[in-house]
């Protein structure tokens, strides 16, 4: 079975196509504007390059948020109006926190596993997981302070692009692991696009927003 998973949510346009698990092309790119433009072109070269048509995917996993509003609106947008037009493709609407948390080795797993995600503003997104990737809590999004209570007194693993600006203050939390991320890691989307699949547990993609989107009345 194919399956294509991509992310615009983030500082990124990324897209990877596997084949029975199995990566068969790839495409990722920084960019903090402008993933819309990009997807369908790179989407469209990369089924190309293995002489395919969307019709022949079996699996389509596009990552729902949390992120920036614009590019979690473009992404869900294009799954959806891919599956109108290709009935027969299945969507799975993937959280970042699901793939952010996969990227932990299993030896890096603690007794919580707390994904932290760059907002770009003074708070973090965030959701916990136990040792077997079982969620301890709802996605959220908090201050420092908010994030530091929950883990105070558990071992912890901390992964995410939003890691690096959590520890430069010190916590004092007692750290298992610490995995930095510049971005969502596609691979592990797909990875948890597939899980979605195989557990027959597909969330068709809705968007996850945890606060209102940065906006400004218009000047007069």
């Amino acid at each position: 079975m194919y399956t294509l998973a991509y992310d615009t949510t983030g500082a990124q346009c990324a897209l990877i196509l596997l084949n029975d698990g199995k990566t068969v092309g790839r495409y990722v790119e920084a960019m903090d504007f402008g993933q819309a433009e990009v997807l369908i072109p790179r989407i469209q070269a990369l089924l190309k390059q293995s002489a395919l048509r969307f019709a022949d995917l079996g699996l389509l996993a596009v990552c729902v948020g949390p992120g920036s509003f614009t590019g979690v609106r473009a992404g869900i947008s294009a799954a959806r109006a891919f599956k109108m037009a290709c009935p027969g493709v299945v969507a799975a609407g993937v959280t970042a926190f699901e793939a952010y948390v996969r990227a932990l080795e299993p030896q890096e797993l603690a007794e919580i596993n707390a994904v932290i995600i760059e907002t770009k503003r003074d708070d973090y997104y965030f959701q916990l997981f136990d040792e077997k990737l079982n969620r301890l809590s709802d996605p959220a999004a908090g201050s420092y302070d908010d994030l530091k209570d929950l883990l105070r007194h558990h071992k912890v693993s901390l992964v995410g692009d939003g890691v690096e600006r959590f520890l430069s203050r010190p916590s004092g939390l007692s750290l298992h692991a610490i995995k930095m991320l510049e971005a969502l890691p596609v691979e592990q989307l797909a990875a948890a696009g597939l899980k979605h699949y195989n557990d027959k547990v597909i969330d068709y993609p809705k968007p996850l927003y945890l606060r209102a989107p940065d906006v400004a009345a218009p000047k007069i």
